[in-house]
């Protein structure tokens, strides 16, 4: 069995975290993840104050496993925030600050109820501004992550991140969909994974089944970083692009947002009634790279079990095979001098 810090420290079995997606993470999902051995992150983005607390004891209903709740501090608002301390979740999860906020008192605040801190970036200097405010884990986030991210790939982000904040535990998020993707992580200095995409190809998940198999479907490069489903939606992310599939909707405005701007409010109603029909044309699908891994629709359940068991197989049998005893590395050396010599 995988075992890392990250599993004692929220109480789980398994080093894999549902991201907090705010339109496509609901009660049913949460459970199952944290159910399942994982750990659920409910988004916030989709509720007001009263539909959150709601939401929050159905996922009690469903589970007495730990769970998470996630928060856009560019957006937050007081009555959830405070909805959310009072339900003490295991942690309050965060992403995506305006530079003048001051993240200490959010996280004092969580601390405060008894909450871990959980925090998203997808830049060194924002990791390393998190963590000074007090965060008790600090989550890479790849470019190749679906939704909303910045410019640096996993690869390179996870092992900088590592060092930067050690000796915090970090978790990776961005083109992982599969145990290769959590061996990888690990290997890079993670403590675990934090799945989106991978997670919304399931039949637990709140989206439409059309949005669905456009997933399964995707080869993995179909997406694109734009802005135009932030335009059509009249919301301002700070610093961040948006990953979407690039569909009819992406292409008739992509060289045209001037033109979007203009229309934006009436585009933006096009464009929810698409989501709510199942249009996969004409809505705005936000999915990561690593759709391109995903060929079914499996459980939650399901995935977390493949996820750990192909992981473990590359750790326990792939990985050892690479390495060579050193006796047998000193022949091999030897008998390249030896035959250097005859030659």
């Amino acid at each position: 069995m995988i075992h890392t810090r990250i599993c004692d420290l929220l109480g789980i079995v398994h080093p894999i975290v549902l991201g907090g997606m705010g339109t496509a993470t609901t009660a049913p999902l949460v459970a199952a993840v944290s159910n399942a051995g994982g750990f659920g992150t409910l988004g916030t983005s989709a509720f007001n104050a009263a539909t959150l607390d709601t939401e929050i004891a159905s996922i009690r209903e469903r589970t007495e496993k730990p769970f998470g709740i996630n928060h856009l501090l560019f957006q937050i608002q007081e009555d959830m925030f405070t909805v959310t301390l009072s339900a003490k979740p295991t942690v309050a999860a965060f992403a995506w600050a305006r530079k003048d906020q001051d993240l200490r008192e959010y996280f004092q605040r969580a601390h405060d109820v008894g909450c871990r801190v959980m925090y998203m970036a997808g830049e060194v200097p924002e990791a390393l501004r998190a963590a000074d405010a007090g965060a008790d884990v600090i989550v890479a986030q790849g470019t190749e992550a679906g939704g909303h991210v910045v410019w640096m790939a996993s690869l390179p982000l996870l092992p900088m991140m590592v060092q930067a904040v050690a000796p915090l535990p970090v978790l990776c998020a961005g083109g992982i969909a599969d145990g290769r993707g959590l061996a990888a992580a690990l290997a890079l200095g993670a403590e675990g994974v934090l799945l989106g995409t991978r997670f919304m190809a399931t039949p637990e998940a709140p989206i439409h089944p059309n949005f669905k198999q456009a997933i399964v479907e995707s080869d993995g490069h179909d997406t694109v970083l734009t802005e135009i489903p932030d335009l059509a939606s009249q919301r301002v992310w700070p610093g961040a692009m948006s990953r979407a599939q690039r569909n009819r909707f992406i292409e008739r405005w992509s060289g045209r947002e001037w033109a979007l701007r203009q229309n934006a409010q009436d585009v933006g109603r096009q464009v929810a009634a698409a989501r709510a029909a199942g249009d996969i044309h004409n809505a705005s699908l936000s999915f990561g790279q690593d759709a391109g891994l995903i060929d079914s629709i499996k459980s939650v359940r399901e995935v977390i079990q493949d996820t750990i068991g192909e992981a473990e197989t590359i750790i326990k049998d792939r990985l050892p095979s690479l390495l060579r005893q050193s006796g047998e590395a000193k022949k091999l050396t030897s008998g390249k001098k030896t035959a250097s010599k005859g030659s």
